[in-house]
Parts: structure tokens; C-alpha cells; sequence
């Protein structure tokens, strides 16, 4: 079989995500006591505890999947459960595990990017108020046209940000123009607009200045040559080498996370294998979407693995 790892994004977290982990198994406790350390706080025990709108801030969230999906990708590979990937994919964030686990970048390095990402990302949904808006029962051109007419006679942005799912497609930017597609949206038969609780419109030109400052943070940080394919959010395709990486990576905090075409990608190349790596069940929840057909295996829970002593 061909497997692909699918790594989440932002909104996975859930408070006690990785506690079973960590208790249960030492290379997760590893883990999470190596990020600890490195970070100088606690960060396990805001995953374990919460309190929960700590754990939701972008600077911490990002922070806690990346870790918790790493402590249970090292379990997995104790235990045996899996063996290493063919492919990898993440989405936005989750494109950080991807890439490394695919050794493109070590766990410290790793850990002082996301880290930065995070806290570059809330300082821009901070500065200017923003925010996004999902559809549901819209395609990529309902969408773009959706913007178009939300927009009509103003200055404000609204593009296109995710395209979760053939049919769900999230939208990003002024609060005012989200507020008027949502209107504009119930007049459309078939789709239904569903404001998101989220810090700021992420994936738009409202992130430009966190895009110039990850520019900075990438380019203090060698990259390796992956030791497997990871998809591009930005491209729906293969990364390259390291410099249109880390180009990609600047590109995606502004750019739409295409994550459908990226798991058509996948399927063209055969992935008939797909491992959900992280809290939660969101991409085993869209793939139902995507392909349904498809089978997700998903270790969110440490229920039925055998314990390590």
C-alpha cells in the first residue's frame, strides 16, 4: 500500500489532547518534555489543561498540534502501527509536521518556526480586525464571485482562503464583507454561510506583514532534502528544493490552503493509505468529503496501543 500522513491545522486543539500520550508512553513524554524545555513554559500542560482559550490563542495552538501530532507520530513508530510515510500533506500549519518528518527541518528549528508563526500571525489578526467566513455548498467560483459581490463599491478584502472540501470552502478577510456575503449567501440556493470564531482572517493579504517577517525566520534556518514528498498547501503539488520551500512557506501564510486538490494530488499518485496525525478527527471528517471511499485511520486517542514501560 501507499501511504500519505495527513497532519492538521489550526482548530484541532482540544484541551487533554496528548494526555493518554504522555502518560502512557515514554517517547510521547519525551516529547513533550523536549518542547517544554526548549520553549522555557509549560506547554504540555496548557494541552493537558487548558485552560482552554489559552490553548485556542494562534501563538499557542500552533505550538500545541504540531508537538502533540509529533509525540504521537514517535509512538506510532515505536509501537510499529505505522512505518515511515510515502507522502506527507498538512494542512496550514500541519505543513510544518510534514515537512518535519520528511527531515526537512529538525524539532528546535521546527519548534522556533512555528513558534514565530504563531505569534507573527496573532500580532497581524491584532493590528487590524478581520475574520473568516465558511461556505457550505460552494464551489471555488460561487465562492470568488461570492467575494466579488461582498465587495462591490468598498475597500475591502475577501478572498478565497480554503478550499477544505469540493463544497466547503472558507472565505477571509474584512469583518464587514464576511458579514454581507453571509447575506448575500442566503440568497443562493444550496449554500450556507457559517461565521468562524478565529483571531483573524489567516490565509489573506491581512497576514502580508507576518509574511514578510516569516521571510526573516526561514532564512535564519538550513533546510534539508526530504527524505519523502510533502505537498504544497500553496501549489497542490510536490515541494522542491529548499529555496522554493521556504518561498512557498512565505507564500502560504497569505496564499489559500488548496487542500482538496492536494489530496487529489495524493490519489494520483497512487495514496491509498491515509493516516490522520493529530488531535482530533477534522481531515478524516473532510476526506468523507473528498473521496468517499477513502478510509482515514486516525490515532487522536491512545485507546487499544500497547502501553511502552
Amino acid at each position: 500500500m501507499t501511504t500519505a500522513l495527513l497532519c492538521p491545522g489550526q482548530g484541532a486543539q482540544t484541551v487533554g489532547m496528548g494526555k493518554d500520550y504522555f502518560e502512557g508512553f515514554g517517547v510521547a513524554r519525551r516529547v513533550y518534555d523536549q518542547a517544554d524545555k526548549h520553549l522555557g513554559f509549560e506547554l504540555s500542560k496548557v494541552c493537558f489543561e487548558g485552560p482552554e482559550e489559552h490553548l485556542n490563542k494562534t501563538d499557542i495552538a500552533q505550538l500545541a498540534i504540531f508537538v502533540t501530532s509529533l509525540a504521537i507520530y514517535d509512538t506510532l513508530l515505536e509501537l510499529g502501527k505505522i512505518a515511515a510515510p510515502d507522502f506527507a500533506a498538512g494542512l496550514s500549519l500541519g505543513e510544518y509536521t510534514a515537512l518535519h518528518i520528511a527531515g526537512v527541518m529538525n524539532f528546535f528549528d521546527a519548534l522556533d518556526i512555528v513558534k514565530a508563526r504563531g505569534q507573527l500571525m496573532q500580532a497581524a489578526a491584532d493590528a487590524t480586525p478581520s475574520t473568516m467566513l465558511a461556505l457550505l455548498g460552494a464551489d471555488e467560483a460561487v465562492a470568488t464571485a461570492l467575494c466579488g459581490e461582498a465587495t462591490a463599491g468598498t475597500d475591502d478584502c475577501l478572498v478565497p482562503a480554503n478550499f477544505n472540501t469540493p463544497g466547503q470552502i472558507v472565505l477571509s478577510g474584512a469583518i464587514g464583507a464576511c458579514e454581507r456575503a453571509a447575506k448575500i449567501a442566503e440568497s443562493k440556493q444550496g449554500v450556507k454561510a457559517i461565521a468562524l470564531k478565529v483571531a483573524g482572517a489567516f490565509h489573506s493579504p491581512f497576514m502580508q506583514s507576518a509574511a514578510a517577517r516569516m521571510a526573516e525566520v526561514l532564512e535564519r534556518v538550513e533546510f534539508a532534502v526530504p527524505k519523502m514528498p510533502v505537498v504544497s498547501n500553496v501549489t497542490a503539488q510536490l515541494h522542491g528544493d529548499a529555496a522554493m520551500t521556504k518561498k512557498l512557506l512565505i507564500q502560504q501564510v497569505v496564499a489559500p490552503v488548496r487542500w482538496y486538490q492536494s489530496i487529489e494530488t495524493l490519489r494520483g499518485l497512487g495514496v491509498d493509505r491515509w493516516i490522520e496525525l493529530g488531535p482530533g478527527r477534522t481531515l478524516s471528517g473532510m476526506m468523507k468529503k473528498i473521496d468517499r471511499k477513502a478510509t482515514v485511520e486516525n490515532y487522536a486517542a491512545a485507546a487499544g496501543l500497547e502501553a511502552s514501560r
